[in-house]
């Protein structure tokens, strides 16, 4: 779990996690970044329970985030669920992502993004969130058939394919998911989208950090697809 500036969402998030229905073992690593806000002293508190280690993100970027946590996740692990602070896994979400994997063969699956707001603001851009006129019809956002998509929320991967890929490009600050995933569909595995995965995700809270947070997207989102020619999609440019 890439974590800045997490203190409000992070022990809801956290807890989410250890709390899963799923019967093998389990751990949680927290790759903490440069927060200013009490997001290191929830950590500590959570990490008491032994099932929760830390390692620190010196640069904050996600993608460095994430690459620290799989490297400190447990050699024996043959499967890795990325989990995200602002996301609220259901309690089935680890068994069923591991079981859609194996009925499938694929290499990364992943649901919908059900956001979902605490106050005024946020349940506005939730809502904005789920229509297909606010960000577009990718499955991932409004829903759809179970099926080969070219990038899901979050994911639930093998590990022999992240390692397959070399993890996440630490080039990309963001949209570091969708370039992995198309790394992931270049080198002949499949990523499957299914609707029975659905991860309640609080919108950031003003207005300020979503206009930084979809900035950053539209950019990065121009990036990758420089980097892999033929990746380009009008819904992207549209934006």
């Amino acid at each position: 779990m890439p974590v800045l500036n997490e203190a409000r969402h992070l022990r809801d998030a956290v807890l989410a996690v250890l709390t899963q229905s799923y019967d093998g073992p389990l751990e949680i690593v927290l790759a903490l970044g440069p927060s200013t806000d009490d997001t290191d002293a929830v950590a500590s508190q959570l990490a008491q329970d032994p099932r929760v280690h830390t390692v620190r993100n010196p640069s904050g970027r996600t993608p460095d985030a994430l690459n620290a946590a799989i490297a400190e996740c447990s050699s024996q692990s043959e499967f890795i669920i990325r989990v995200d602070g602002h996301a609220l896994l259901p309690p089935h979400y680890i068994a069923t992502a591991i079981r859609i994997l194996q009925e499938t063969g694929a290499d990364n699956t992943g649901g919908v993004m059900a956001a979902e707001g605490t106050t005024p603001f946020e349940c506005a851009v939730a809502c904005a969130m789920r229509s297909p006129i606010g960000v577009g019809s990718a499955a991932f956002h409004t829903g759809g058939q179970a099926g080969p998509a070219a990038t899901v929320y979050l994911g639930a991967f093998r590990r022999a394919a992240l390692q397959r890929v070399g993890g996440y490009d630490p080039r990309f600050t963001r949209t570091q998911d969708w370039e992995m995933n198309h790394r992931i569909r270049s080198t002949g595995g499949l990523v499957w989208f299914t609707p029975e995965l659905q991860v309640a995700y609080r919108p950031r809270g003003s207005v300020r950090a979503l206009a930084r947070q979809y900035f950053q997207y539209g950019y990065w989102r121009r990036i990758v697809m420089r980097t892999h020619g033929g990746t380009a999609s009008v819904r992207y440019l549209a934006a």
